[in-house]
């Protein structure tokens, strides 16, 4: 059996990296006062495609939706913005001042698997609700780059554009169309079909054959709202002030529809075509679209998975499994009182890394198989060190010899050997 394609399996030797990221991430957040707020994988179809938007590829072609035992239409989630709406909409937290929470997770998009992009892949995402001022969206992108720096990424870009209001990006779409529609022979196959659909993303296009006619098309920045102007203003300005580097993208307009004003993209160069690492942007309306009161939103999402691509291999990374102390014991009475004395000194030592040797065997054999662990050191107990209440330490990565300690100064000894 092998696992479904684009959706893979995190071993024992990667999950160190991923706990790193998640933990660097998780503070950060903390930090701004961010809550993790938790919802289910699976929604209700009609929930992804009244928020997402039913013209989206997303919605089309990548959604995992099945039919249940009672005939309701379920979906995978294929991103958690519109999940985390429905959840505080239904627990009635949107509308009790603003909010600003952040979740974690697997989401679920079948699409073409490749470097950095699976059908399985995970996020965090952060997002703030009840505060239309553009210093929340300052504040996010500052987020962003604090988690860059604290994991060592320095590479990357911000790209950022407004889309204006509904109505002036609405105003922009009939443009569009207008001006695609003029150069139709020029279109790929995709193109022709968000045409009728989502025509905004046919700015996003990579096919390099469509890149003259894309640059010709009129600017979005030039039909927006004056208000939107003053807000995207303000923005840069406060981006600025915190010397963050950004660069206006006029064709960048994020693949979901409930976006307005505000869109940005975090990308690198380093990942081949999908360098997109981390993207959000505003969605004043997205929650009257899910059934709450009108409420302005923004918030972020970042693949995991291609920030791990990203990331230097740290020191904690390689050690964080490897146990410190490794007992080895020989003789009936030694396992039974073995057993209770690791569990003592993982109850007066929280965050002791210490393994206890499981399956029997030779004192030679146990040894050697502390010495493959990696540990440090060997606490080595028999019957004769049952009898008289001490505890043999081994060295394992010094040429110091074997020494004896009593058990009730083993504590004090450990700690010490931990502080070297």
């Amino acid at each position: 059996m092998q696992a479904v394609r684009g959706m893979h399996d995190t071993l024992p030797g990667d999950a160190p990296g991923w706990r790193r990221l998640e933990h660097t991430v998780q503070s950060v957040l903390r930090s701004y006062c961010y809550r993790e707020i938790r919802f289910p994988i699976i929604e209700k179809t009609e929930l992804f495609s009244r928020s997402i938007g039913a013209g989206t590829d997303i919605v089309n072609k990548e959604m995992y939706t099945f039919q249940d035992r009672n005939g309701e239409f379920l979906t995978l989630r294929p991103e958690g913005t519109a999940g985390c709406v429905r959840a505080l909409i239904q627990h009635g937290l949107i509308h009790s001042g603003p909010q600003k929470v952040w979740y974690q997770g697997p989401m679920f998009r079948h699409e073409r698997p490749q470097k950095g992009r699976q059908r399985q892949f995970h996020q965090v995402g952060a997002e703030a609700f009840g505060i239309e001022s553009p210093d929340i969206d300052a504040e996010l992108i500052l987020v962003c780059a604090r988690i860059w720096n604290a994991l060592g990424i320095n590479d990357v870009c911000l790209e950022l554009n407004s889309l204006g209001s509904y109505s002036a990006r609405q105003h922009y779409r009939n443009l569009l169309i207008e001006y695609l529609s003029d150069h139709r022979d020029q279109l790929d196959s995709d193109s022709v079909r968000r045409l009728e659909t989502n025509p905004l993303r046919i700015l996003d296009s990579k096919n390099p054959e469509m890149q003259t006619l894309i640059s010709g098309a009129p600017s979005l920045l030039d039909s927006i709202d004056d208000e939107s102007a003053e807000h995207f203003s303000v923005l840069r300005g406060l981006l600025d002030a915190n010397s963050v580097d950004y660069e206006i993208n006029p064709r960048l307009v994020r693949g979901l529809d409930y976006y307005n004003r505000t869109v940005f993209e975090w990308i690198t160069d380093r990942l081949g075509a999908q360098g997109t690492i981390c993207a959000g942007g505003r969605y004043d309306d997205l929650v009257a679209q899910v059934g709450g009161k009108p409420t302005p939103g923004v918030g972020f999402a970042m693949g995991l998975e291609r920030i791990l691509e990203l990331m230097e291999p740290g020191q904690e990374e390689q050690d964080t499994d490897t146990p410190r102390f490794y007992q080895v014991m020989a003789g009936a009475e030694a396992v039974k009182s073995g057993s209770l004395l690791a569990e003592r000194l993982r109850d007066e030592m929280p965050g002791l890394k210490l393994m206890l040797h499981c399956g029997g065997g030779s004192f030679k054999s146990q040894l050697r198989k502390a010495d493959k662990s990696g540990a440090e050191y060997a606490l080595i107990l028999g019957d004769e060190e049952v009898a008289k209440n001490t505890v043999q330490i081994k060295p394992l990565r010094k040429d110091s010899g074997q020494y004896e300690v009593s058990r009730d100064k083993l504590v004090d000894e450990i700690t010490r050997l931990m502080g070297e």
